[in-house]
């Protein structure tokens, strides 16, 4: 499943530390506070754990979800958009 993480967090500490637990998990950053890329639920279930313990839930917004990836080929991209295939792991399929 392709997993999305969309984040507007006021503290830079806390922005910093989501955005690494993002690249730790594997998730390419698409926007500045934008991720997405394949993860298994008990993956997504640890970024989630992790994430939260930096989310003020009085002041941030998180979002977190999931997309199949016949989904993702639906969507349309415009401008300078993200490969879908990077985040579908056609590409390194390319390569095994």
């Amino acid at each position: 499943m392709v997993r999305w993480v969309m984040y507007d967090i006021g503290e830079n500490k806390a922005r910093s530390a989501i955005s690494r637990a993002c690249k730790r998990a594997g998730l390419y950053r698409v926007q500045y506070s934008v991720f997405l890329g394949s993860l298994s639920p008990t993956e997504f279930d640890e970024l989630r754990l992790e994430v939260e313990d930096h989310v003020d839930p009085d002041r941030d917004k998180v979002y977190l979800f999931t997309m199949s990836k016949r989904e993702l080929k639906s969507t349309i991209l415009l401008g300078q958009a993200f490969d879908k295939k990077l985040v579908t792991d056609e590409v390194r399929a390319l390569f095994i």
